[in-house]
């Protein structure tokens, strides 16, 4: 596509598309297709000018040659459902419009047709003031009502104009910030779900893409893994959890009949659906509507101001009195009644609040509500889990031993094909390596049961296989070692984990997972110290010496190793007891229960599904370095909170006082209020890190 390049710096193109129109939907094409290339760090393309901003990294042509050769309609693909794109548009309109009426009113309507307007205008805001005071309540509409109200009677319909103005400007901007950030909340808990099993008509079930799935198909969802689409249940039946969709914390029973939706996720069981919308339909619908219901989209700080705010109304009608009857003067009066704290705070706090998790969003961290992100900066404790956390999520098979007259490429076979069903880091190990070994599995086994934080039970001709822990294989199972080979049993290699393969209760093969830490562990864990973590825990299921060796090499102050889910959610009340907010980190199925006990649930974005819908905040697995970013930018949203309250105190108070000894007339202290509210409130719109 032809463009033209406008300016250009190091690193940085600014380029016209020469096109008569850009849309909303051609800005967002181009915008994913740039952001599609390894070698452009970022790009932003704004449709009202047809221009994009491309910062990159290399050779400058490598740049040219993917603006030449785009197109519209062959790149459609690339582009979410849901942008955002159309929603900034929206408020952009109402800001400029806002602003644009105001300003012909003053240019080009007499006084008398202005005040006529403000009267009309104000009407609401009076409403909206005689009804909370009807309720018996002194709160910020009431103090908004008297402010227009007695502008009015004193006949300065100019400033009861630019209050009204600023308010409602004050408004849009609020809805604007707010239905962003819901919106990107929404769009960065949409499914991410590639593949799913597909039950065929020979009763085999086959691993499809999930864009190949029609309206009639069966697909088959088991334990710890999320509904990939909308549909009734045909057989089998599970326990659901739906909170992404109706904030319910308890699972909900599905059997044959029961509807279910896309997004959720099976706890327990196994069920078989019979798929009615294949493209989740409402999906991100209903996310949107469970966000604004739910409180945890309040933090804090925003429940704070709020009471502050309404607190306050009472002393500043009082102190509006009581200047009047010891002055006599309604100018130094209304001085007081045109400055307040509340609507400052109500604003500002709010605001900064969800912009904070609107930027957490910009590095790849969800968090679900403000309260969340909050707490991240009071958190004394943190709790991981190794697997998937402190070490790779990806680690790998290091060796297949058998036992026995067991055939190692036949025990590999078996495992993955076990393993394939209930993905996790290790069982994603197991299948990687047999599709590295290119060792096709077909379904021989009956039905698989997945024992949470043990291991898999099923059979194979008529054999009962188990595969797992040694806790789960050999002490809770009851299987044996061949005597025969008990001294190759005895010397595994230490610096691996195993994974037990048992057959009629006798062991016959162990899997050497090579489960590498993470290069950045350690320097993550420095700095959380740094940034006032005190304590730093890891807690394994896995033995006693692989935990002794990786808290070492990682740093943490202490370690737990062979533990179960059950073990894990008791140590994180504890800490509770002791006085200490607990942040706790994993992504298995066996990391569940802490993750419902700590103020702070964090998942690793390729976790377990319900290990994602548990957790508060969700950080990508590419970078554990996300959760410095994460406490980073917990203690510089405090910070922002703590200086907007200063600022709101201070400010108006000195409004106040000048106003009273009548330094300022009130429509200048009303000026100077409602922009420095309004200033504060974009201030706090702006990223803090």
């Amino acid at each position: 596509m032809k463009c033209r390049i406008l300016h250009e710096s190091i690193g940085r193109l600014r380029v016209h598309m020469i096109q008569g129109h850009m849309t909303l939907d051609q800005a967002d094409i181009l915008e994913y297709y740039l952001k599609s290339f390894d070698f452009i760090t970022d790009a932003a393309v704004y449709e009202r000018t047809a221009d994009a901003v491309i910062r990159y990294r290399g050779d400058r042509a490598d740049v040219i040659q993917a603006l030449s050769s785009f197109c519209y309609e062959e790149n459609r693909d690339l582009v979410p459902e849901k942008t955002g794109r159309v929603l900034a548009h929206e408020f952009e309109d109402k800001v400029i419009l806002h602003a644009a009426r105001r300003v012909l009113n003053l240019v080009f309507l007499p006084a008398g047709l202005r005040s006529i307007i403000t009267a009309v205008k104000a009407v609401r805001f009076l409403k909206d003031g005689l009804a909370v005071l009807a309720s018996g309540h002194i709160q910020v509409p009431v103090l908004d009502a008297a402010t227009i109200g007695v502008s009015m009677l004193r006949g300065d319909f100019d400033t009861a104009g630019n209050v009204i103005f600023l308010l409602g400007l004050s408004e849009i901007l609020e809805e604007w910030t707010h239905k962003k950030t819901v919106d990107d909340l929404a769009r960065s808990m949409s499914l991410n779900i590639d593949k799913v099993w597909l039950k065929t008509a020979e009763g085999q079930e086959m691993l499809v893409p999930v864009s190949e799935i029609r309206a009639g198909d069966m697909i088959v969802v088991r334990t710890s893994n999320t509904i990939p689409l909308d549909g009734i249940v045909s057989a089998g039946e599970a326990s659901v959890n739906q909170a992404s969709l109706t904030g319910e914390s308890l699972p909900v029973r599905k059997e044959e009949g029961a509807y279910v939706y896309a997004g959720t996720v099976i706890e327990e069981g196994e069920i078989t659906i019979t798929v009615k919308n294949t493209a989740g339909a409402g999906r991100y619908d209903r996310i949107v509507e469970m966000i604004e219901e739910s409180e945890k989209l309040k933090s804090d700080s925003e429940n704070r101001a709020a009471a502050l705010a309404d607190r306050l109304v009472p002393w500043s009608l009082g102190g509006t009195l009581l200047t009047y009857l010891l002055t006599r003067s309604a100018a130094k009066a209304l001085s007081i009644l045109m400055v307040d704290y509340s609507c400052a705070l109500k604003l500002s706090i709010p605001i900064a609040v969800l912009s904070g998790m609107r930027e957490a969003s910009n590095y790849g961290i969800s968090v679900r509500g403000g309260k969340f992100l909050e707490t991240v900066a009071e958190a004394g404790t943190i709790v991981y889990d190794k697997t998937g956390t402190l070490t790779y999520s990806t680690p790998r098979v290091a060796a297949v031993i058998p036992s026995g007259k067991s055939d190692e490429t036949e025990m590999l076979r078996l495992a993955a094909c076990l393993e394939e069903h209930y993905p996790h880091s290790i069982a994603n190990a197991v299948v990687n390596e047999a599709a590295r070994r290119s060792l096709f599995h077909e379904e021989r086994h009956t039905r698989v049961e997945y024992v949470v934080a043990h291991g898999i039970v099923s059979h194979i001709d008529g054999n009962r296989v188990l595969i797992g822990s040694y806790h789960f294989v050999f002490e809770d199972e009851g299987c044996t070692v061949p005597a025969r080979e008990k001294k190759k049993f005895n010397a595994l290699p230490e610096n691996y984990s195993h994974l037990y393969m048992a057959m009629d209760g006798r062991l016959c093969a162990v899997i050497c997972i090579e489960d590498p830490i993470r290069t950045e562990a350690p320097a993550v864990i420095g700095k959380l110290r740094k940034l006032g973590v005190s304590r730093q825990v890891m807690m394994t299921g896995d033995s006693e010496r692989t935990a002794r060796a990786v808290a070492g090499l990682v740093g943490v102050d202490e370690y737990h190793s062979e533990v179960l889910p059950e073990d894990k959610a008791a140590f994180v009340k504890a800490e509770q007891q002791g006085g200490s907010r607990v942040i706790m980190i994993g992504d298995g199925i066996n990391d569940t229960p802490a993750l419902s006990q700590a103020e702070v649930a964090v998942a690793v974005s390729n976790g377990a599904a319900i290990a994602r819908e548990i957790a508060d905040i969700t950080v990508p697995e590419s970078n554990l370095e996300e959760l410095v970013t994460l406490c980073r930018l917990s203690t510089a949203l405090t910070a922002r909170i703590n200086s907007n309250y200063r600022f709101i105190l201070s400010f108006n108070s000195v409004l106040i006082l000048l106003g009273v000894l009548g330094i300022l007339p009130p429509s200048t202290t009303a000026y100077l209020h409602n922009f420095s509210t309004l200033a504060l409130s974009v201030r706090s719109m702006t990223d803090v890190l």
